[in-house]
């Protein structure tokens, strides 16, 4: 790279919740496409919940994530394709298929206290000459110490970066500063540290530069904010940011901007922003894609869905446990009729 940032646009990846997953392949490419024009240097493809998310738990896809992948590295001359896995969802035959269709890359996310999860899949990774990713997510659930010995054990594995992830968009400021210091307190030099938030308290872009000044380096966000809850970093408003801080990166803003508004934002039937919802995901500290399964058990027992969210960060609740979110609607409506 002729830059010092690592600019990773998860519009076709995160992005899937928003419209639940049901980008067509042609729409998809075509964004693809733009994207790399555009000079962003990864774009990471699969189903919201990663490679064989897909299911009567997390939604199904429009498509297979085979064939979302197929063709894409033939239109893609600048940016590195990418995927992302969850131990428990996919498999390593799964990341194998990713690869036959050219991936280069992938991030393996575990819960930000279950690091121990991931060895096996980023050593499979590694075998696969990809680079290599650890994802921590919900990182506002454990304290900055701690967050780092969960990264050490992904660069023990084999780990070439480990990201600070932001799945409920709960962090604020200081909270993600602390956390990226640890990490680079920790890890070898020569290990990247990446960020990934989303933009529920709106702290989305804020949260970025300030992992990027603590020495962050890979930068994840979407077009027009496009993911789970409020969304991500805006993309477009990011390389703003960081093109009036002189900041060295290879994305063009302008054809970010068009990206943004012509091809994303008349596909989001559900506004991606910061409302009463979105907002509670913040607020409760709850896992951002928790929203769309929170409003239809609103919808059907007669709830108020900012409710159903308090009471899933009352209890804790982290991603893989949506199938549990209507468990705890049918428990609120029991005692609200027992009031």
């Amino acid at each position: 790279m002729k830059h010092n940032l690592y600019i990773q646009d998860v519009t076709l990846r995160d992005g899937m919740h928003a419209i639940k997953h049901q980008y067509g392949k042609e729409k998809l490419k075509g964004i693809c496409s733009a994207l790399d024009k555009a000079g962003v240097d990864a774009i990471e493809v699969a189903h919201g919940d990663g490679l064989a998310g897909g299911s009567f738990n997390y939604g199904f896809g429009a498509h297979t994530d085979w064939d979302w992948l197929e063709g894409l590295s033939e239109v893609m001359t600048n940016a590195v394709l990418t995927t992302l896995i969850l131990p428990g969802i996919a498999t390593i035959d799964d990341l194998k298929k990713a690869a036959d269709l050219g991936v280069k890359s992938v991030r393996i996310a575990t819960h930000c206290t279950e690091a121990d999860i991931a060895p096996q899949h980023i050593a499979a990774a590694k075998k696969l000459g990809m680079d290599v990713g650890g994802f921590l997510m919900m990182a506002h659930m454990n304290e900055p110490k701690k967050l780092a010995e969960q990264a050490l054990v992904m660069e023990a594995a084999g780990a070439d970066c480990v990201y600070v992830t932001d799945s409920a968009g709960a962090l604020m400021m200081d909270g993600v500063k602390e956390r990226v210091r640890a990490f680079r307190e920790v890890l070898k030099p020569e290990t990247e540290i990446g960020i990934h938030c989303h933009h529920n308290l709106s702290f989305g872009v804020a949260n970025t530069i300030v992992a990027m000044q603590e020495g962050a380096n890979r930068l994840d966000a979407s077009l027009a904010g496009m993911g789970a809850g409020a969304g991500n970093a805006p993309l477009e408003v990011l390389v703003a940011v960081l093109d009036k801080m002189g900041a060295k990166h290879g994305s063009d803003l302008y054809q970010l901007m068009d990206a943004a508004d012509d091809l994303i934002r008349p596909l989001q039937t559900r506004p991606v922003r910061v409302d009463r919802e979105t907002l509670s995901l913040g607020y409760a500290g709850v896992y951002s894609s928790f929203l769309l399964h929170s409003e239809r058990a609103a919808e059907k027992y007669g709830l108020d869905t900012r409710e159903i969210l308090v009471e899933l960060g009352n209890r804790k609740m982290v991603g893989g446990q949506e199938d549990m979110i209507v468990d705890v609607a049918l428990d609120m409506l029991a005692k609200k009729k027992e009031a």
